[in-house]
């Protein structure tokens, strides 16, 4: 053990902080060993993408809690991988850029180099050694090879259609970016759809997988339901339509409906403007409507031709189509209600029993017929019956109930070759074409021999060459495309001319395995070391916002179930416990924004009170999975906090006091309860709940601190109470436990046991009723006689109220539970 050095000092963070950063990088302190003998641990938060405004506290409300579980399961055992690195490549990285006028690249590293300098100074313990860059070739080689492992699965396809698309980002979205009709970036902008030819995920051949796995996840339910929502199964039928078009020729539609039931009560059928069978069944005189029509829907977005508050409108396009059930001929009109990205794009309208067919029918005086027995008749769209019932009009399913009619008319229209029962799912295929620069170009080469040909693995990767004009046209087309020099290759195939793909990557797919890489990141020979892959994998617990909850959550899931069936990892859920951070807001209650300018960063609150009272104070807020807002005054009391213990941590000269027996007692109980309160607490992501704990512990020292200090249960409560806060404060626990005379860190001692026997609280809680109703709780002693504890109950002056003019039947007791007067 070294000198103790027992000269008083002020706490003065600035002077000792940046010391231990360095000597803890220089240590390789945190850095994990791949296998070994300790349970493993692996902590992951969101990859983020390293912004040019860098991190503000907001970002560190998610960052310095997770290193404290980090830090605690480092404590009490585990080998912890602890990784970061930066999901760099995208539009954000790419506009910033651009509206700073350097290269991507350029930009990315020093907005990189800024973060991580940030996330040192708050005492993170990331293993540094791990780190990885999206945007780097030895890393997008590997989201390549992903592709191609797609493509070669059949899970990579190229079509052309209706997309949206953002002027601002100048760029094709997937479905789960558009959020109620803006881009999920620029919640100002309204996307439009415009027709190109893209590549595609089929993340719908995993829907049933994605939604199912979900029961078995430890995720916040709000994620769960999004999910679900997103995933959106509906049960039902496929029923086929005969129609005629104006050549007397016959084309099947098919509709999916959820309610197979009603089908007698069909009495119109209602297209997508955008279905491919409008052009071919519109009759002449109709045509020229029903182009306008195209293309006034054309021009909506989702959201307004979903609105329920809207008034329906549509035109006719002059052609009927068969009911299969009852042989009628009905009239097929389109309207924006429908959309193709939902179903198969075509409905069959039963107005009696659905709220939009309804409105629809009544404002183009379309036949109504009833064919489920309900209330009333509707005469207007607050009537409509659309629950359980017995059905009427209806052939031969009249008087079945609603339930069993769906199953039988489902099985019927199977037996007739007209339909078959069919499950629906909302989500879409995963659109991964971007129209942009900065991302990883897509593996593919077009040949006019060969066609599409998928660059070999050998060749990869496909390097994004430095550009000078690096910005969006605007024409549907990525920069690259004006680059000849990338565009003009070899076909791997015949090797003849062909031509590369010039859209990139959507960045979620970066992100949907790098959690991989993390346990290999400089194997060169593959995307990661399966040996090391079955050590960490999966995740033990996965951090971050649940705005991802639709996009990075959904696909890195799904990426999972495909390198699962592919036999590269051997689990299918890469994530099994997730855990969301709250929003941090400015004092002024708004959220951080360099525009309003009350973006409060690590860097200014690090400078004035140094790095453990931000940690202190933003783990000390609230609850980490609550939103919070910014309050000076909160962190100047955590920072009073460590003064105060920063005081009786000093090293002291022994004391040949007398034993004192009362005050011994008390701190060993208040250490040992501290230990298994914070314990708990860290277990449970409950931060803040943890540092007041611990002030708690403190109180109670300064309390005793004037006839124990110098101590040997002095000295033995401060050494726990500063292996206690290690996890949460580690610069200020460090420096102390040196001044102290030890050698080795304190970040590598374990974490202190309890003894139960002491921890066992003094005072309980008894709770007070009158009438079997709560009105008081008493806080006694532990064991209290009996007759005192009534005394107290009867005395309180919330429980006479109660009493005062009443007969006091009798009074339940309960030892150091519960009293109950019962009055009459």
């Amino acid at each position: 053990m070294a000198a103790i050095e027992t000269r008083r000092v002020r706490y003065e963070p600035n002077q000792f902080e940046k010391k231990w950063q360095d000597r803890w990088e220089d240590e390789g302190l945190y850095e994990a060993v791949d296998f070994g003998d300790r349970p493993k641990y692996y902590l992951l938060n969101f990859f983020p993408y390293p912004s040019g405004d860098g991190l503000s506290v907001g970002h560190s409300k998610n960052y310095v809690p997770t290193d404290v579980s980090a830090r605690f399961m480092r404590m009490r055992g585990y080998n912890v991988l602890f990784p970061m690195g930066w999901d760099a490549f995208g539009l954000p990285a790419e506009n910033e850029a651009i509206l700073r006028q350097v290269p991507p690249a350029e930009n990315t590293e020093k907005n990189v180099a800024n973060y991580k300098r940030q996330l040192n100074l708050q005492g993170t313990s990331f293993d540094w050694s791990r780190e990885i860059n999206a945007s780097h070739p030895d890393y997008y080689r590997w989201t390549q090879w992903f592709f191609l492992l797609m493509y070669e699965r059949g899970l990579a396809y190229r079509a052309r259609g209706l997309q949206w698309w953002c002027p601002q980002c100048k760029t094709i979205l997937a479905n789960e970016q558009v959020e109620n009709g803006y881009c999920w970036r620029h919640t100002d902008q309204l996307v439009e759809k415009k027709e190109l030819e893209q590549w595609y995920f089929r993340i719908t051949d995993y829907a049933e997988e994605l939604l199912a796995s979900l029961d078995g996840l430890d995720w916040p339910e709000r994620i769960i339901l999004m999910q679900r929502h997103w995933i959106g199964k509906s049960g039902g039928a496929r029923l086929t339509f005969m129609a005629q078009d104006p050549e007397g020729d016959e084309h099947p539609i098919e509709v999916f409906t959820t309610r197979p039931d009603t089908v007698f009560g069909a009495t119109f059928m209602v297209l997508s403007p955008e279905h491919p069978l409008v052009d071919v069944l519109t009759a002449e005189d109709h045509r020229a409507r029903v182009v306008q029509y195209q293309q006034e829907a054309a021009r909506e977005t989702e959201i307004e031709r979903l609105s329920t508050e809207r008034e329906k409108t549509g035109v006719p396009t002059g052609a009927h189509a068969t009911n299969p059930f009852t042989g009628e001929r009905i009239p097929i009109w389109i309207a924006d209600y429908v959309l193709m990205s939902y179903g198969t794009g075509a409905i069959m309208a039963v107005p009696a029993h659905d709220e939009r067919d309804f409105e629809f029918a009544r404002k183009y005086s379309l036949p109504i017929r009833q064919v489920i027995e309900g209330p009333v008749l509707a005469e207007s769209a607050d009537d409509v019956y659309s629950g359980d019932g017995i059905l009427v009009n209806s052939g031969q399913f009249d008087g079945m109930p609603v339930e069993e009619a769906k199953a039988t008319v489902a099985a019927v229209a199977e037996e007739r070759g007209i339909g078959r029962p069919a499950i629906n799912y909302r989500l879409r295929d995963w659109l991964v074409s971007r129209q942009r620069y900065w991302g990883a170009p897509i593996p593919i080469a077009y040949c006019d021999d060969c066609g599409i040909v998928p660059v070999p693995a050998e060749q990869l990767p496909v390097i994004l060459p430095p550009l000078e004009h690096f910005e969006p046209g605007g024409d549907g087309r990525s920069p690259l495309a004006n680059d000849p020099s990338f565009v003009n290759t070899t076909c791997p195939s015949c090797g003849g001319p062909a031509q590369r793909e010039t859209d990139t990557l959507d960045t979620f797919v970066d992100s949907s395995w790098y959690y991989l890489r993390f346990t290999s990141p400089h194997d060169v020979d593959a995307a990661f070391d399966p040996a090391k892959a079955r050590y960490w994998t999966p995740i033990d617990l996965y951090v971050g916002g649940a705005e991802h909850a639709v996009m990075h959550l959904l696909y890195f899931r799904f990426f999972a179930k495909v390198m699962a069936d592919a036999g590269l990892i051997d689990f299918r859920e890469p994530a099994p416990r997730l855990r969301n951070q709250g929003t941090m807001h400015a004092p002024d209650g708004r959220r951080m924004s360099k525009s309003k300018g009350n973006v409060i960063t690590p860097d200014s609150v690090v400078a004035q009170y140094g790095a453990d009272t931000l940690r202190g104070y933003l783990c000390f807020m609230g609850p980490f999975e609550a939103d919070a807002i910014w309050d000076p005054q909160g962190i100047n009391g955590v920072y009073r906090w460590l003064t105060r213990v920063w005081d009786m941590a000093q090293p002291a000269e022994a004391q040949g006091r007398a034993p004192q027996e009362p005050e011994e007692l008390e701190l060993r109980r208040a250490v040992n309860r501290t230990i298994k309160r914070v314990q708990r607490d860290l277990e449970r992501f409950q931060y803040n709940t943890a540092v007041s704990t611990l002030m708690e512990l403190t109180n109670v020292m300064q309390r005793v601190r004037p006839v124990l200090e110098g101590t040997q249960v002095w000295e033995w409560a401060v050494e726990q109470m500063l292996r206690i806060m290690a996890p949460i404060t580690p610069y200020i626990t460090e420096e102390l436990w040196h001044r102290r005379g030890h050698e080795m860190s304190v970040h590598l001692q374990p974490w202190p046991e309890y003894d139960d026997a002491m921890t066992i609280e003094d005072v309980v809680t008894v709770v007070v009723q009158v009438n079997g109703k709560l009105r008081d709780r008493l806080e006694v002693p532990r064991g209290e006689d009996v007759e005192s504890v009534k005394e107290q109950a009867l005395s309180s002056p919330r429980i006479q109220p109660y009493t005062e003019g009443k007969e006091i039947v009798n009074v339940v007791t309960v030892p150091d539970k519960l009293v109950n007067v019962v009055v009459r």
